[in-house]
C-alpha cells in the first residue's frame, strides 16, 4: 500500500507536492496501489514514484513527469497523459485504454504487454520503448515516433501508423492486420528474433509474410503452386460453353495444374478486369476459349500488353471464325496462335500436345527473356 505521509502530502494540492518532490528528489514516493481516478495530476512532478496497482483511470496528467516511475499494472483507462514524460518508466501492464497520450514522451519505457487499445498516441515518442506483446489495436500512432522500439509479438490490429516513424524497429512475431502506414517510414525493420542472424525488411505490412516465406514449408509451397501451378480459364459462361470449360478445368487438374474458372456473370465486389489481373498476374499461363466471344476482348486487352511473361493460349472452336479484333493481340509475344478444335472430346485428347506443351515451352522462352 501507499505511504500515508506520501499519499497526505500529495492529498494538499499539485503546487504542495511538486515543491516537496524538488526538496526530496532523490526519495523514492510511493503511493501505490491507491484510487487516484479523476485526479486533477496535471503538471505533477512523479517522477521516481511507485503508482504500480494504482487507478489513476479518467485522471488528468497533462504534462506530468512520470519518468521512472513504477506503473505495474497501473490503470490509466480514459486518462488524459498528453505531454506527460514517461520516459523510462516501467509500465508492465498497464491498462491504458482510451487514455491520451499525445505527443507523450515514452523514451525506453517498459512497455511490456501494456494494453494501449484505442489509446491517442499522436505525435508520442516511443523511441528505443519496449513494447513487447503490447496491445495497440486501434491506437492513433500518427505522426509518432518508434525507432528501434521493440515491437515483438505486439498486436496492431486497425492501428493507424499514418506519418509514423519505424526506423530499425524489432518486430519478430507482430500481428498486422488493416494498418494504416500512408507516409510511414518503415526502413531495416527487424523479422528475426534477437538469437538469430539479423533479417530486416521495409515493409511492416509484409514482413509477416516474409518470415513465413523463410520458415514455413507449407506456405513455400503455395508460393511454388501459384507460381508454376496456378492455370486461368477465360471464355463465355453460356450452359454449352461452360461445359466446355469446365471440362478442360477438370482435365488440367488431373495434370497437377490447378486451374482457376472465372465466372465474369457473377462478379464479386471488384471490378471484372480488375480481378481477372490479379488472376493472370498469379498464373503460369492462361487459356481463353474465344468462341462466341463477348468479354474476352477486353479481358486481353488488360493481359497482353500488361503481361508480358505469361502465356496466353487461344482456342476457337473450328466451326467458328476468330472475330475481327483478334488480330490486334497476335503482335504480342505472349500470344500464341490460336488452336481450333472440333468438340470437347478432340480438345481434351490434344491438351497436352497442343495446349499444355506450347503454353510451357513459352513460359520458359519468356522467363529466359
Amino acid at each position: 500500500m501507499a505511504n500515508q505521509e506520501h499519499l497526505d502530502i500529495l492529498n494538499q494540492g499539485v503546487d504542495v507536492w511538486n515543491r516537496w518532490r524538488e526538496k526530496h528528489y532523490e526519495l523514492v514516493a510511493d503511493l501505490g496501489g491507491i484510487d487516484l481516478s479523476w485526479r486533477n495530476l496535471n503538471g505533477a512532478i512523479l517522477r521516481q514514484t511507485d503508482l504500480s496497482w494504482t487507478n489513476l483511470s479518467y485522471a488528468q496528467l497533462e504534462n506530468a513527469d512520470l519518468s521512472y516511475a513504477g506503473l505495474v499494472r497501473t490503470n490509466f483507462q480514459e486518462a488524459n497523459l498528453s505531454g506527460a514524460d514517461l520516459s523510462t518508466a516501467t509500465m508492465s501492464g498497464a491498462f491504458l485504454q482510451e487514455a491520451t497520450l499525445k505527443k507523450a514522451l515514452l523514451r525506453r519505457a517498459n512497455l511490456y504487454k501494456v494494453d494501449f487499445s484505442n489509446a491517442d498516441l499522436r505525435e508520442a515518442d516511443l523511441t528505443e520503448a519496449t513494447l513487447y506483446e503490447a496491445n495497440l489495436s486501434r491506437a492513433n500512432l500518427s505522426g509518432a515516433t518508434l525507432e528501434r522500439a521493440n515491437l515483438s509479438r505486439a498486436t496492431l490490429v486497425d492501428t493507424n501508423l499514418t506519418g509514423a516513424t519505424l526506423t530499425q524497429c524489432s518486430i519478430y512475431g507482430i500481428s498486422v492486420w488493416n494498418v494504416k502506414l500512408q507516409g510511414a517510414k518503415q526502413d531495416y525493420l527487424i523479422i528475426t528474433p534477437d538469437d538469430e542472424p539479423t533479417i530486416t525488411v521495409d515493409n511492416l505490412k509484409i514482413a509477416q509474410f516474409i518470415y513465413l516465406l523463410l520458415n514455413n514449408e507449407e506456405i513455400r509451397d503455395v508460393i511454388d503452386t501459384i507460381t508454376s501451378k496456378v492455370v486461368l480459364i477465360l471464355g463465355r459462361f453460356t450452359p454449352e460453353r461452360k461445359a466446355i470449360l469446365e471440362a478442360l478445368r477438370d482435365e488440367l487438374r488431373k495434370r497437377n495444374y490447378s486451374p482457376v474458372l472465372f465466372d465474369f456473370e457473377k462478379p464479386a465486389s471488384r471490378d471484372i478486369t480488375e480481378t481477372v489481373s490479379t488472376l493472370a498476374h498469379m498464373a503460369r499461363f492462361v487459356i481463353a476459349d474465344i468462341t462466341d466471344a463477348k468479354s474476352i476482348p477486353q479481358e486481353l486487352t488488360i493481359i497482353a500488353p500488361n503481361l508480358p511473361s505469361v502465356p496466353v493460349q487461344p482456342l476457337i472452336l473450328e466451326s467458328q471464325h476468330e472475330y475481327g479484333m483478334f488480330e490486334h493481340f497476335t503482335r504480342f509475344p505472349s500470344v500464341l496462335p490460336v488452336y481450333h478444335y472440333t468438340d470437347e472430346e478432340s480438345l481434351l485428347q490434344s491438351l497436352k500436345e497442343n495446349i499444355i506443351n506450347p503454353a510451357e515451352q513459352k513460359a520458359m522462352k519468356l522467363a529466359m527473356r
